[in-house]
């Protein structure tokens, strides 16, 4: 099990940058891989997307070009720099670690992007 903390969500214009953490609570060397999740209000939550242990990375294509996974093990870090923003990006978002078929969630972080 692993305890996970979102941070860096804020209130941003359209066409913005942010750039979210996820902080682990123990090393993320082994987990086979970290996601990222958003929910937006009165809708159920999307998957957008992982890096694997290995490096590998895949991306939903509604954020695919805009948005970029990564991870800094020595750093038990793993980050989603999100571009060119949109209002429909407007959203809560989580991170997920997933090993040995099971995941831990963390709280969320928010994201506005005003238009």
């Amino acid at each position: 099990q692993v305890q996970l903390v979102e941070s860096g969500g804020g209130l941003v214009q359209a066409g913005g940058s942010l750039r979210l953490s996820c902080a682990a609570s123990r090393n993320i060397f082994s987990i086979s891989v970290m996601e990222w999740y958003r929910q937006a209000p009165g809708k159920s939550r999307e998957w957008i997307a992982l890096i694997r242990s290995g490096g590998t990375t895949a991306y939903a294509s509604s954020v695919k070009g805009r948005f970029t996974i990564s991870r800094d093990n020595a750093k038990n870090t793993v980050y989603l720099q999100m571009n060119s923003l949109k209002p429909e990006d407007t959203a809560l978002y989580y991170c997920h670690s997933l090993q040995g078929g099971l995941g831990d969630w963390g709280q969320g972080t928010q994201v506005t992007v005003s238009s």
